[in-house]
């Protein structure tokens, strides 16, 4: 039977165990339980912080500021002209389940981040031109609403070699797509599909279990994308509200710096509706021009009295998906 190890990696907690695992070194005989694997969990630990396309996600996560919206306006009936959200990360763990029979370890992810939703409103009603941004002037007000949300993903290591140092003894040998959101049941996407260029369709009904393989030193699954080429993502989403949830697709940072990130809302498609929840399809596309880097396309679904009612409490779910550029 295949044996775990489970071990637990609380952020804050890596500066005592190395003070732990220093104390306890008496002298060169004595094996203390559970120094290799703590020393393999700091490792793992270490290729997730340094991997480009895991930290690719927070900067197009957290917006900092309300942005402008391309694909559409959102005025309607109280005005709002620009919205984005600011995540501060305030909790991370990597839990760990070592195979120590077939060298692999499955790693889940955990995030918990405090955000604000930035309305930035006008009181006054005001028509937009189609294709054109909406004018800062007319920006009369700014909500601001508190929120947290949970964000998970799964990370599948391979352990490659067996030397005395842990650090070159493991690789990232796939990922899944990250999900998160503030835990509402009135609304959450249930599937994304993206066509990519090259005539390829990733379909993903459930992030977490959806792996994006690699192999050794190379990142094969990740969609690869050159300047100039258009993608095309679909959205189906299930609502308890009547009225049409705000969908938008946030792309484009790199790791440290929001420089090349924008914001497109998805439009709607087709409506069902089958007595308890509206089944709904949203779908967009953005031509990549950006930078070159690993980046995360993210998709975040919110109510839409939310943006419309300014003492409405704040309900979202969010996917993301990494991808290349070239």
């Amino acid at each position: 039977m295949t044996q775990f190890k489970k071990l637990f990696l609380p952020a804050g907690m890596l500066f005592f165990f190395i003070l732990f695992a220093a104390a306890c070194k008496n002298s060169d005989s004595v094996t203390q339980p559970g120094d290799e694997s703590l020393n393999d969990l700091q490792a793992l630990q270490k290729l997730v912080d340094e991997d480009e396309s895991l930290q690719s996600f927070e900067p197009n996560y957290n917006e900092e500021e309300a942005m402008d919206l391309f694909g559409g306006g959102l005025a309607k009936a109280i005005f709002p002209v620009r919205v984005g959200q600011r995540m501060s990360l305030v909790d991370r763990e990597l839990v760990v389940d070592f195979d120590e029979e077939s060298d692999t370890a499955i790693g889940v992810l955990t995030k918990t981040f405090d955000g604000i939703l930035f309305i930035a409103a006008s009181y006054d009603e005001f028509t937009l031109v189609p294709g054109e941004k909406p004018d800062s002037n007319l920006v009369d007000t700014l909500i601001q609403k508190e929120f947290s949300t949970v964000v998970t993903r799964n990370i599948k290591f391979v352990k490659v070699r067996n030397t005395e140092n842990p650090e070159r003894n493991w690789k990232i040998g796939a990922v899944s797509l990250p999900e998160g959101g503030t835990g509402s049941a009135n609304i959450f996407i249930t599937e994304l599909t993206v066509d990519l260029p090259n005539g390829e369709q990733v379909v993903v009904d459930d992030p977490n279990e959806f792996y994006l393989e690699r192999s050794p030193g190379y990142r094969n699954q990740i969609p690869n994308l050159n300047r100039g080429e258009e993608v095309t993502v679909t959205v189906e989403m299930q609502s308890t509200y009547s009225d049409t949830d705000f969908v938008s697709l946030t792309y484009g940072a790199l790791r440290g710096g929001k420089h090349h990130r924008a914001k497109k809302r998805f439009e709607l498609i087709d409506e069902t509706f089958d007595g308890q929840f509206y089944t709904r399809t949203f779908q967009q596309s953005w031509v990549i021009n950006q930078g070159r880097g690993h980046k995360h396309a993210i998709i975040n679904a919110i109510p839409k009295q939310v943006l419309f009612d300014d003492e409405t409490e704040v309900e979202e779910h969010s996917w993301g998906m990494p991808y290349l550029v070239r």
